[in-house]
């Protein structure tokens, strides 16, 4: 059974930071590119970042490049995300996803990123 658990969201102010992790089991995790979404009150969920399996390749959405660094450790099933200067723009639920063949499919269940003063 494929589980994906999110951790790390918290409450920050605007220009903090946050380390938020993905922790994947029942695959082999090291086979998979694997992306962070997120979903804003009000707001269609959009795609944050994205890695490959071996960690080589990167992308970003453009409102998070340079603030935002996506990483992995295979070794321990766990993906992360560093966000830093946090604006509350970036408010939202953070997924941690699996890609298959292209396709985001499975969906961990969220955690809640609030940057208020």
């Amino acid at each position: 059974q494929v589980r994906l658990v999110e951790s790390g969201g918290d409450l920050v102010q605007p220009g903090g930071s946050l380390r938020l992790s993905c922790v994947g089991s029942g695959f082999t995790f090291s086979n998979y590119a694997m992306s962070w979404y997120r979903q804003a009150p009000g707001k269609e969920r959009e795609l944050v970042a994205r890695i490959s399996n071996n960690n080589k390749n990167t992308n970003y959405a453009d409102s998070v490049k340079g603030r935002f660094t996506i990483s992995r450790d295979n070794a321990k099933n766990t993906m992360y995300l560093q966000m830093n200067n946090l604006k509350p723009e970036d408010t939202g639920v953070y997924y941690c996803v699996r890609r298959i063949l292209g396709n985001d499919r499975d969906w961990g269940q969220g955690t809640q990123v609030t940057v208020s003063s």
